[in-house]
């Protein structure tokens, strides 16, 4: 895969809708990691011998990808854990833009099991790249992926140059225990947000995630 192919993403008025979506509606960190997610999933694609058009939709999995974190924009209306949230909005904005019912569903249900390990990856191969492409870009904290060596040094450096961490998993636990202390339905006992809010406390404190982080494969 040529630099420019590594980099590459969608370029059709739904894949620019969509990416406007997010960089407007989230923070840049939790952006570029949506981003990432969608480069390293297709990367992991690879891995397996995966071919876009015949084993997956690369359409489908770009739009997952990046709507993955809709749920922890800091506007609209937080009632549920922000991984239903998410899936909801995406599922709406994708419905507004003529997406067909069935694609939209495959969607939604890739968002809402994204932070779901041994159901996820058994749900199809959308909802399996879009983990693992997640999994990637938490460099093992939230699960080893089913392929250790999916993305080279190289490539990672590449991602990493044209879309910087920027301290990504304290801004995405920062936005989740933010979202999870407004209302009691957005993080339930034994959701991710909800398990993050009990950990971090008052006065807030490193979360387990957050230390993990520090020797994971990025270190942020």
């Amino acid at each position: 895969m040529t630099h420019d192919d590594l980099l590459s993403l969608p370029d059709t008025p739904l894949a620019r809708a969509a990416l406007n979506l997010v960089v407007d509606a989230e923070s840049a960190s939790i952006a570029n990691h949506s981003i990432r997610s969608f480069l390293f999933a297709r990367l992991v694609a690879r891995s397996l011998g995966m071919v876009p058009g015949h084993d997956h939709d690369e359409r489908l999995l770009f739009l997952a990808c990046v709507l993955h974190d809709l749920g922890l924009a800091p506007e609209g209306r937080h009632t549920q854990r922000f991984e239903v949230v998410g899936a909801d909005r995406a599922a709406e904005f994708l419905t507004a833009q003529g997406l067909p019912a069935a694609e939209v569903d495959a969607v939604w249900e890739a968002v809402a099991l994204h932070t779901t390990p041994q159901i996820a990856e058994r749900r199809g191969a959308l909802s399996l790249l879009v983990r693992e492409g997640i999994c990637v870009d938490f460099g093992g904290v939230i699960g080893p992926g089913v392929v250790a060596d999916a993305v080279t040094d190289e490539e990672a450096r590449a991602v990493h140059d044209a879309h910087p961490r920027l301290s990504m998993v304290s801004s995405i636990v920062e936005a989740m225990a933010t979202q999870a202390a407004k209302h009691p339905a957005n993080g339930p006992r034994y959701s991710v947000g909800g398990e993050l809010l009990r950990e971090r406390g008052n006065p807030p404190r490193r979360t387990r995630m957050e230390e993990a982080v520090l020797t994971s494969r990025w270190r942020s």
